[in-house]
């Protein structure tokens, strides 16, 4: 249940209304935007009689939220959330991020494909320091070791770092290294106990689509996570199963915009997982960007060929060049006013 305040209330009759939610036995989430004040009431809504809560001189209305995902719902939250991620860069609201880098972490090459992506235009440094892969035979990634590498490569260049965590007892060791947004990825998409602890941990959390997630599910787990009081969560499309054996997946750009409607959370997109193969990452790129997402994250590697993990989907520097010039040209186009005759 959401109540609109009306424009004349004063900052202490809004606190006074909250309190006297809570005192009921709810939580309370405020929004407060450029035209209208939010309280969204979450718990057990059917023992509050909206009739009483219309009654007050605080309140305009009252709105029954009938989706399970509430602090995630932008019926709770208008305006688009933005999240920083450290060293100045915000995604969200406008503020449009590629985040870009290697699938694993492999050592001293890391600091030369980390500067030509950020030379490219890349904002955040991505890089797996623990891997989840399907064989148990195949490299499970640096550790510890990889984290340390992404985190100084991080320090000299700027930008902050968003790296995988796939274990709740690995979180505080992921906070300890200073990492800027911690990685759900899609085989942990529904670990619920991991939500939970990346959601007390506080940081920027990048939640990926699980492979056979819908959109609705999506959003439950972001709810998990804001549910423990971490409100920076960016949703990221990265691809879905399908009967489509032609790409690694298949990537839904209809949940780029669905999202937007039903979410004030960013919105990423991986075309690098989305279509696992080099010559489709770059189209991919571009409708994504065309149909309005926050950011992308995009695999680049120095030698793909000789990558530990997914080389098969991994721009070089040179096309991830090219990308982000054709990807700028596109954000141009779609953001610009359109000026009427």
């Amino acid at each position: 249940m959401i109540a609109v305040v009306r424009e004349t209330a004063t900052p202490e009759q809004l606190d006074q209304f909250v309190r006297w939610i809570e005192d009921r036995g709810f939580k309370t989430n405020v929004s407060q935007g450029d035209n209208e004040t939010i309280v969204g009431i979450i718990g057990d809504t059917t023992r509050i009689d909206p009739f009483l809560l219309e009654s007050m001189d605080i309140v305009d209305r009252v709105q029954r939220v009938t989706e399970p995902y509430k602090l995630a719902n932008r019926k709770f939250h208008p305006e688009d959330t933005v999240i920083d991620c450290g060293h100045g860069v915000l995604v969200g609201g406008g503020h449009f991020q590629v985040m870009a880098g290697p699938c694993s972490v492999e050592g001293d090459n890391l600091r030369a494909i980390a500067r030509a992506a950020r030379d490219a235009g890349a904002t955040i440094l991505r890089g797996g320091a623990y891997k989840p892969r399907t064989s148990p035979y195949t490299s499970q990634g640096m550790g510890a070791r990889g984290l340390d590498l992404l985190m100084e490569v991080g320090a000299e260049l700027d930008m902050p770092v968003v790296s995988e965590v796939m274990d709740p007892r690995d979180v505080g060791l992921f906070l300890e290294k200073g990492v800027d947004v911690l990685q759900v990825g899609a085989r942990n998409a529904q670990n619920f106990p991991l939500l939970r602890e990346v959601g007390r941990a506080g940081r920027p959390v990048l939640l990926k689509r699980g492979m056979s997630e819908t959109i609705d599910e999506l959003l439950m787990g972001a709810e998990y996570v804001m549910s423990e009081g971490n409100p920076n969560v960016m949703l990221c499309e990265r691809g879905i199963r399908t009967f489509e054996t032609r790409t690694r997946n298949t990537f839904d750009v209809n949940a780029v915009p669905v999202l937007h409607h039903l979410t004030h959370l960013p919105v990423i997109a991986d075309p690098s997982h989305s279509t696992g193969y080099t010559r489709y990452v770059r189209p991919a790129a571009y409708a994504a960007t065309a149909a309005g997402a926050d950011g992308l994250e995009i695999e680049v590697h120095d030698c793909p060929s000789r990558a530990w993990s997914d080389g098969a989907q991994a721009l070089t520097p040179a096309q991830f060049e090219d990308a982000m010039r054709r990807i700028a040209l596109i954000r141009e186009a779609v953001t610009a006013p359109l000026e009427v005759a």
